[in-house]
């Protein structure tokens, strides 16, 4: 009997543990039913979405609601003085938002403003300016602005949500394309009270649509003719911001002075911003006259964009005393960088091996040391010296993934990083590259016929136009004409005044152009407007190439719906891929810095926002400095 109580003890002892265990097991079951019974009796809410002071792409932004002001800005800087830009071309309309005519563009921001603003030190993030608040879902099918109470128009007249709508369907119905491709996003519109407007685009499937609304330009409805809105016209438009036109004169400048009256003057993200009291924007219809002007300190500072002038043009006695200060910049964006474009348009243009070997023949190194002082670097794709380029780097998983479906539009060797553009002996005949090029025409159905490059078909000489409006394009566009010609190839160069050259590149009435694509580190809707197929067939977008390619939108659509920067940069690499496998346009050179020169009678802030020099925020120089 001893032994078997002991023995039925330690047993009872050794089940004790799992006794335990399974009346936790019930405990937790049963909880478990519980709760699953009071979410079917109260369906569980999921959290409301509340007003915030800012919007980012991807992540949270970076300033808190009570920021005091911009990083790069200097929240002390004097009030006064005069900023006079010199501006290439010319102008003979001030709205910014239309097809017709050469706008000036810069009249958005010192005069129309938008409902919100970009914070320059992060890759897309929006701050209240007209907006006081913004509110969105997690999925982002709807957009919330709350216009701040005290925003008004520079007459006095309060902004309204029906301005707020007002422009919207006016951008829409009439503004540029970009605009029309944007806003037609939107499903609903609608005013919840005087001052707050909600958008709905439950079905876009577009993430970035509330901060594409958030950059809406704010018109006044009571002054807007919108029989005449899409004219051509020198009338000073009303807006909201800082600055009103005081002059223009047409073709030739437009002088905008400080409002006393300004709403937004102490908002945070105004603070050290729009310092003088006036601005001036002069045009130059002449490059060399408009740095001639400089020197004689008829305009306040230039951006320099040609190498042989900042490399030895600056030797004025102006420079040489310090009266003209050289600045150079290095910003975290995607180094911007000049193409030339391919019109795939055009019958000759149309065979992507046509396209390979006219890339092959563009002789960078020697245009890079003879006319560049080797200042410049050069990169296949579309946002290089940054994260979101694909260029000599190994496409990962993802990456492989939303390819998958384009097989016969990515090569090969752009997806494994492989791929490389062509590297020259610099001599201006190089033969390597000459005899690839020739193949590609081979294979392509051109023949050399002794000195002359021929259809094989037609007999017709293989000759096209490049058009030029610059005399560094016409450099650029002469030295590559003397590489094709040892390839049988006879290109003309057209030279045509800022005007005309706008023109025919907004039409696509051009065989081949030089171009620039501004890229930022959260490229977006801009990009379908760039070289997306719908864009293709539009006039006045931005789709020069003529790009109608299946796997670039898809990439497109695919980095719209990007939630988290983790899922965005492979979409944007896949896109940087797609278009390097297009060939629809050759690289002729990027720019790793800014480069810029002003003179000393203007002062800048010490720090310098992620997306380089920003003129908003400089300022007057004390009288004892001038």
């Amino acid at each position: 009997m001893v032994n078997s109580h002991v023995q039925s003890s330690e047993s009872a002892s050794n089940l004790r543990p799992y006794r335990c265990r399974f009346r936790l097991a019930i405990l937790a079951t049963f909880t478990a039913l519980s709760m699953l019974l009071a979410a079917n009796a109260h369906p569980a809410r999921s959290e409301q979405p509340q007003p915030a002071h800012a919007i980012a792409m991807h992540g949270a932004p970076a300033l808190p609601s009570n920021f005091d002001h911009m990083p790069y800005a200097n929240p002390d800087a004097p009030k006064g003085g005069r900023l006079v830009f010199g501006v290439p071309g010319t102008f003979d309309s001030l709205n910014p938002t239309i097809v017709k005519g050469v706008a000036l563009q810069q009249i958005r921001g010192y005069v129309v403003e938008s409902l919100m603003t970009r914070g320059n030190d992060e890759p897309f993030t929006l701050y209240g300016l007209i907006a006081k608040s913004i509110e969105t879902d997690d999925a982002r099918t709807y957009v919330t602005f709350r216009i701040d109470p005290r925003a008004q128009f520079s007459d006095g007249k309060p902004i309204l949500a029906e301005d707020v709508l007002f422009s919207w369907a006016l951008m829409r119905d009439k503004g540029r394309t970009n605009y029309r491709l944007y806003y037609t996003k939107v499903e609903k519109a609608k005013a919840l009270d005087e001052r707050t407007v909600r958008f709905d685009f439950s079905n876009a499937s577009d993430r970035e649509l509330p901060l594409i609304l958030g950059l809406m330009p704010v018109f006044a409805k009571h002054a807007v003719d919108t029989a005449t809105f899409e004219e051509t016209s020198l009338a000073p438009p009303l807006g909201s911001g800082p600055y009103k036109v005081s002059a223009v004169r047409a073709g030739a400048s437009v002088t905008m002075t400080r409002d006393p009256n300004y709403w937004g003057r102490d908002l945070p993200a105004n603070r050290g911003l729009w310092n003088f009291d006036e601005v001036r924007f002069d045009f130059y219809r002449e490059a060399n006259g408009a740095f001639e002007a400089f020197k004689r300190g008829l305009y306040d500072f230039r951006a320099e964009s040609e190498p042989l002038r900042w490399h030895e043009g600056y030797d004025f006695p102006a420079a040489r005393s310090g009266n003209v200060v050289r600045d150079e910049f290095t910003p975290g964006t995607p180094r911007p960088s000049e193409y030339l474009v391919f019109n795939t348009r055009r019958p000759l243009f149309a065979d992507i091996r046509v396209r390979e070997a006219l890339t092959l023949l563009f002789d960078f190194e020697w245009i890079n040391r003879n006319y560049f002082f080797g200042l410049y670097g050069r990169a296949a794709g579309y946002f290089p010296g940054s994260e979101l380029s694909a260029y000599r780097k190994p496409a990962d998983e993802r990456e492989r993934k939303l390819l998958a479906p384009f097989p016969n539009l990515i090569r090969p060797d752009v997806l494994d990083g492989t791929f490389r553009l062509p590297v020259t002996d610099a001599s201006g005949r190089d033969r390597t590259t000459l005899r690839d090029a020739l193949s590609l025409f081979t294979q392509a159905g051109y023949d050399l016929d002794g000195t002359v490059m021929r259809n094989r078909a037609t007999r017709q000489p293989l000759t096209f136009e490049i058009l030029v409006t610059t005399r560094d394009q016409e450099r650029i566009a002469l030295a590559y004409a003397r590489d094709l010609k040892r390839a049988g190839i006879d290109v003309s160069v057209r030279a045509v005044d800022a005007v005309q050259f706008d023109q025919r590149r907004l039409m696509f009435d051009f065989d081949m152009i030089q171009n620039r694509w501004d890229q930022s580190l959260s490229p977006g809707n801009e990009q379908a407007f760039y070289w997306g197929s719908q864009a293709a067939d539009n006039q006045g977008t931005r789709n020069y190439m003529g790009a109608k390619n299946p796997a670039i939108d898809a990439m497109i659509a695919t980095m719209l719906e990007a939630r988290t920067r983790a899922d965005f940069v492979p979409a944007v690499r896949a896109l940087d891929r797609a278009l390097i496998s297009g060939f629809y346009a050759i690289p002729v050179y990027s720019a790793e810095r800014q480069w810029v020169a002003r003179w000393n009678r203007i002062q800048r802030p010490a720090i310098t926002a992620l997306s380089g020099y920003l003129p908003e925020t400089w300022w007057q120089a004390p009288s004892k400095a001038q």
